[in-house]
This record gives structure tokens, sequence and C-alpha cells, in this order.
């Protein structure tokens, strides 16, 4: 390959990673809307916190269901159409949630949304089919500041939007998604070769590779993925009671709740766009995890300490930065300990871990929070997180002194 051809097919590979990262950030706006205002519509519709956390959890089995299976359809047949049949998959989900005047219908838009939602590791394959090797961790770091910024934008269009109506959310929501599938069918071309997708592997049963994981939990990549779902259990307990804590801590409402997802999606995308980068550069990926998972423990824990608004905005940085560090960094780490032509299928893995503790931590949290007190999902997912951070320091070790 000349010099000129390996330039053009690097800009190449950079054109579709930044439409891979423009439409990452496109569901994650429109999801961003309307989650902050899940528990308040909820609470309207007299549902009671233990519900809700069902309610958030439900989201979270439709996407355990869903993630191996994308995995897979990504690997065998492409992952532009899982990418697109899950972006509209999200459109549907917040028509539905716009129109939602029952809890059910708030528990089918949760499903819909989850099954949808569970292309999340074929997006991060696609980077993996995309990047080099050396550039992953970084460009990892890319997507994931595109789920910030969506993050920071969408709870505040939100709590505006709601002046306008109950249904309004929801209805902005969708039409954006609808937009975002449209953009994504026009400009984002398939990262598997039609050879790679026609001459698969030999392949075992679907929930094979998961449960392989659990069986053996010494391996490499199978560790990396108890490190990823343990730090996402910890990380959920917090956001699945955050917007039911605040209201009950600070009197915060459905009007006002964006503002603080805005401060901390504003603090995600710069650390993880500005920080990650260099922070991997100097200390490499492995260390960059292990320092991840011990500042998100700490921040877990300073929580419930904050007597005010304010102090709980000092301490707040605490976790986006741990975050920021330790889920992309575990991440590329997978991706460098998995068989290329399983790559789709071991992300699928990895985010159906994740599933699995998103599904724990909502009925974990609203149970503990109805039941023991309202800090008591904070001070579970400190010491959840202590764990974590006490297994990436005692049984990771670096790719180049580890084998894979």
């Amino acid at each position: 390959m000349t010099a000129r051809t390996s330039a053009a097919t690097k800009r190449e590979q950079l054109r579709q990673l930044w439409v891979l990262i423009a439409v990452n950030f496109v569901d994650m706006l429109g999801f961003a809307i309307i989650l902050p205002l899940l528990p308040f519509y909820a609470l309207r519709l007299q549902a009671t916190p233990e519900m809700i956390g069902w309610m958030i959890a439900s989201f979270s089995i439709a996407q355990l269901v869903a993630s191996p299976v994308w995995g897979r359809v990504s690997d065998r047949y492409g992952r532009r159409p899982a990418l697109l049949i899950g972006l509209t998959a999200s459109a549907i989900a917040f028509l539905v949630f716009g129109l939602a005047d029952t809890l059910w219908l708030l528990f089918l838009s949760r499903i819909v949304q989850g099954a949808g939602g569970g292309t999340t590791g074929v997006a991060q394959a696609y980077v993996s089919d995309t990047v080099a090797p050396g550039d992953r961790a970084r460009a990892l770091g890319w997507l994931s500041a595109a789920t910030a910024a969506g993050v920071m934008v969408g709870p505040a269009i939100g709590s505006v939007a709601t002046h306008w109506g109950h249904a309004a959310p929801g209805f902005l929501a969708a039409g954006l998604c609808f937009l975002n599938a449209l953009a994504a069918w026009k400009w984002l071309p398939e990262s598997r070769s039609p050879e790679d997708r026609a001459t698969p592997k030999q392949r075992k049963p679907i929930w094979h590779a998961a449960w392989m994981v659990v069986r053996h939990p010494a391996g490499r990549a199978a560790r990396l993925i108890w490190v990823y779902g343990t730090g996402m259990l910890a990380f959920s307990l917090l956001t699945s009671v955050l917007a039911l804590w605040l209201d009950a801590r600070f009197g915060v409402t459905e009007k006002t709740i964006g503002w603080f997802f805005v401060y901390n999606g504003m603090l995600s995308l710069l650390l993880r766009s500005l920080m990650l980068g260099p922070v991997v550069d100097r200390i490499g990926e492995t260390r960059a995890m292990r320092l991840g998972a011990a500042i998100l423990a700490v921040g877990l824990v300073l929580y419930t300490t904050a007597p005010t608004v304010w102090v709980l905005a000092a301490i707040i940085p605490l976790v986006p930065i741990g975050t920021a560090l330790l889920f992309p960094a575990a991440t590329s780490l997978l991706s460098h300990a998995t068989d290329p032509d399983e790559l789709g299928t071991t992300m699928g893995v990895a985010q159906t871990f994740a599933g699995v503790a998103r599904i724990i931590a909502p009925i974990a949290g609203t149970i503990a929070f109805q039941r023991i007190g309202i800090d008591a999902p904070f001070q579970l997912a400190g010491v959840t997180m202590l764990i974590v951070a006490l297994i990436s320091w005692r049984f990771i070790r670096p790719p180049s002194t580890a084998a894979v």
C-alpha cells in the first residue's frame, strides 16, 4: 500500500468515526431529554420509588437480552444494519413516552428503548473496526465524549420542553431520533468487509461467551468484563436514584433537574475529550483504569456528605473524572484481549454484564432509598466501587506483561 493510499484510507476511517460520533451524540441527546423526567412523570402517575426502580430496570432487562444478539448480528451481517435498527427503535420508544398517560406505557417505552439500546457494543466494535489499536482508547473516549455531550444538552432541553406540555419532551426526542436514523442510513457506511461477514468463524451458542466469563473469571478478557460490569453497577446505583435523592434532599423538580445533568454532562464532555488521551499517553490504559476506579469510589462516598447544593457542586466532578478514565480504558483493553472476529460478540457480552448491573442497581437502589434511607444507595455504591478498584489494582496487568 502506497503512502498516498494509506493516507486516503486513514482519512476515510476518520470520517466514518466522526459520523458515528455525531450519530451517537444525537441518539444520546434524545435519551437525555426524557431520562431525568421519568421519575417525576412516574410519581405523577402514583408510582412508588420501588416501582420506579423496576421501571428503570426494565430498560436494562430488554438490553440484557438484546446486547449479545446485536453483537452476533453485527459480526455476521454488519455493524450498519444493527445500528440503524437500534436507532429506529429508540425513536419509537420516545414517541410512546410522549403518548404515555399510564404506568404501563412508561414501562413499554423503556422496554422498546432498551432493546434498541443493546447496540452500544456494536458502536464500540465499529470503532475497533476502523481505528488502529494504538488509537482506540482515544477514539472510544471521543465516542464517550459524544455521549457526555448529549447528556449535557438533553436534560436542559427536556426541562424547557415541559413548559409546552407533558408530551412535548417525548415528541421532540422522537423527532430527533428519526432524523438521526435517516442521517446514519445516508452517511454511515459498513465497517466490516463482505468477506469478513460471509466467512465468520464457527461460533458457539450466543450465551456461551457470557457463561464462560462466569465460569472462568480468571482470563484477561473475563477480568476486564467483570471490572466493567461491576463498575457500571456502582455508577448505576448513583444514577438510578439521583433524581429522587435530589428531590428529597434539595427540593429539585422536573423543571430544575435538567441543570444538574447539564453540569455533570459538561464536566464529562470536557474530561473525556481533553483529559483521557493525554492521561492514557502518560500512564497507559491499565493505570488509567485503576486511577478512574479509585476516584469514582471516593466521589460516590462523598456525595452524601454535601450539606448544600454548592458543596455538592464541588463533589460532583469526581464522578465524571472517574468514569472518564475507567470505562473507555477498560473497553480499549478488552478490545486488545479479544480475537478480531469475535469483537462484536465480546463487546456485546461486556454490555450484557453492564445490563445486569443496570437491572440490579435501580431495584436495589430504590429499595434501599425507600426502606433504609435516602443516602443508603450512595453508600452501597461506594463500597461496590472500592471492590472494583481493588480488583483492577490486584488482578489486571498491562498488556505488555500479561498474556492475552
